[in-house]
């Protein structure tokens, strides 16, 4: 127990560290200059319940994070929230100042106060006017507690709860506001966290760590403010004539040998002696390197480095894109805007070989889908099939011509666009539209349970409820679900993830479980962990007691649906009894028989073997 404490202690501060460190050379990171200079304002929960769902205290290290990678001359601010809001740090103009008084914030951080106002903290940060869009960043664990003298309870936790969803994100939206919420525990309210990102355009996440949650933040700061980059394959990436500066992100594992890098030249860097202008930091899971003024050509990492490495570059030539989603839906295409400029110029002279491509890809690289995109005039565009797996990915958009590559990647969210709820106390499931577009008057939702179409109802503006038989709430079993979607003139086919009713039974008809839920984007796997040795044994025995229990069920269900009705039937036409009982005086006679041949056999002896 003591070794284990020592090392979840030993893990939490070598990841503080690496925060720590990685904020001090953010700028290093974000090489080139952002487009916009939105507003950022972060929202910290500091609730008694925080002290139970956050022991790590990984919100002050988030903190200490997103302040220090946000680029100099953006206008940020600090607000903290409980029964109460408060506004420690104001907005203003981030530089070095700004940096100090966000890190001196700890002690105002700690979880004091005994309710939850998610409402009024979303609502008071997102009040003050800016120039342009607004990021909120919200960190909770995402359980609206108001205290009593607000109104009855859970009645006033769930009014302010709609509040929120329902009206304030919609306002927010209109308005320019987007919310990436962030949760803390797997006991948060996860559906609002995805809801209120999902409204407003922003990013959702569930952490765990402090390692995932520096993924989380690192995809949040790149949707804010993208940058180029160019790819990493294998330890290389080319750096053609004309980048200015690259800057290199490397993970690794902690215990790695210490990194090297081969110049196209043949030289060797290595981070002991970096050349002069370089800045060269080492932590026992990253190390992040700036260089100015390349060298032209390929240059190698000697070392093993993980899938979350990233090189960024800083040049005239940029590429640029249309909007790109934070949430698409399963079964429709994503469309696809992107263009080159230098300068800040549309970029219009002809490059040899110049295409554009967009990939979906899962978060481990793995490429789901993959299209060109079309040249129209000074832009680029196409469509990426329709996606059909829920859960976290990337979109990845590639120029290329003889002798250039730039890279955008973004942080997406895949969800079903119909919601399903099992309601068992009533009998029904509640389907809830999430696609934004979608209502009763262009879609038509379907369930089929066993084989067999269940009747559906319109309720409400944007949902449905399908009633269900009678069922044994013993025994698990998949609930199909899909839809008919009328959209911009086309007509879509969609396939839901389905519905396990009872999933917590101890059978099961099906092991086809799902609901389009946020999975991926939880952030849950650590950078250094592995799958292997330390895989739980107990796992094995699990699942072939699972396999014996669903054989079982299987039998019981094909009893219960072909056999019990035949035989009920059969066992009314007295023709049956006859013939039944006449084949069981048969075999009786035929038994007794064998045994008196067996008796009359000589008992044969053998002595034992030693």
């Amino acid at each position: 127990m003591a070794s284990r404490v020592r090392d979840r202690a030993g893990r939490y501060m070598g990841a503080w560290l690496v925060l720590t460190f990685l904020c001090a050379l953010a700028p290093a990171v974000l090489a080139q200059p952002v487009e916009e200079r939105p507003e950022v304002r972060v929202i910290i929960d500091v609730s008694g319940s925080m002290r139970a769902n956050d022991p790590d205290r990984l919100r002050a290290s988030a903190l200490e994070l997103l302040v220090s990678l946000l680029p100099e001359g953006t206008s940020a601010g600090v607000w903290t929230f409980g029964e109460t809001v408060a506004n420690p740090l104001p907005s203003g103009e981030v530089n070095a100042v700004w940096r100090r008084r966000a890190q001196a914030l700890g002690p105002a951080l700690a979880g004091v106060q005994p309710y939850t106002d998610i409402e009024a903290a979303v609502r008071r940060a997102a009040a003050p006017a800016a120039d342009g869009w607004r990021h909120l960043v919200l960190l909770t664990d995402g359980v609206i507690d108001l205290p009593p003298a607000r109104g009855s309870k859970p009645e006033v936790d769930a009014a302010s709860r709609r509040e929120l969803l329902d009206e304030l994100a919609v306002e927010l939206a209109d308005s320019g506001v987007v919310v990436h919420a962030i949760a803390f525990s797997d006991q948060a309210d996860m559906a609002l966290v995805e809801s209120l990102s999902r409204t407003t355009g922003g990013l959702p996440a569930l952490v765990a760590s402090p390692e995932s949650l520096l993924v989380a933040f690192l995809d949040i700061v790149e949707r804010i403010f993208p940058t180029d980059r160019v790819p990493l394959e294998g330890g290389r990436f080319h750096i053609e004539p004309g980048i200015e500066t690259f800057s290199a992100l490397l993970f690794h594992d902690p215990n790695a040998e210490p990194l090297m890098l081969l110049g196209p030249e043949g030289r060797e860097y290595r981070a002991d002696a970096p050349p002069q202008g370089w800045r060269w930091q080492v932590e026992p899971r990253f190390d992040l390197l700036r260089v100015p003024d390349p060298i032209p050509g390929e240059w190698r990492i000697e070392g093993e480095v993980t899938e979350q490495s990233r090189i960024g570059v800083t040049s005239a030539l940029t590429l640029r894109t249309g909007e790109l989603p934070a949430t698409a839906f399963l079964g429709f295409p994503i469309p696809v805007e992107a263009w080159l400029e230098r300068d800040g110029m549309p970029y219009t002279d002809e490059l040899e070989g110049l295409s554009l491509r967009a990939d979906l890809a899962a978060a481990d690289g793995e490429v789901w889908a993959t299209t060109r995109l079309a040249h129209d005039g000074e832009r680029f565009r196409g469509e990426l099939p329709a996606p059909t797996l829920p859960g976290g990915a990337r979109l990845v958009i590639t120029a290329e011509a003889e002798g250039m590559v730039r890279q955008r990647s973004q942080a997406i969210n895949l969800l079903a666009p119909l919601e399903a709820s099992h309601q068992p106390e009533s009998r029904r499931v509640v389907l809830t539209a999430r696609h934004p577009e979608l209502a009763h008057h262009n879609t038509r939702p379907w369930a089929e349970l066993a084989g067999e179409r269940l009747e559906i109802e319109p309720r409400g503006e944007r949902s449905w409820m399908v009633a269900l038989p009678e069922l044994d709430d013993s025994v698990s079993r998949p609930l199909k679900l899909g839809a008919e979607v009328r959209l911009q003139a086309q007509t879509h086919e969609l396939r839901l993830p389905p519905l396990m009713l009872f999933a917590e039974s101890a059978t099961g008809l099906d092991l086809a479980r799902g609901r389009g839920e946020l999975s991926a984007e939880r952030f849950h796997q650590d950078l250094a962990a592995g799958h292997g040795r330390d895989a739980d044994p107990g796992g094995v025995v699990e699942r072939f007691v699972g396999a014996i229990n669903r054989g079982v069920a299987s039998g019981v269900e094909h009893w219960r649906t072909s056999w019990q009705p035949r035989l009920s039937g059969l066992a009314a036409r007295p023709l049956v009894w006859a013939l039944a009982g006449g084949a069981v005086l048969i075999v009786i006679l035929l038994f007794l028989l064998r045994g008196r041949r067996q008796r009359r056999r000589p008992a044969h002896r053998e002595d034992p073997h030693v």
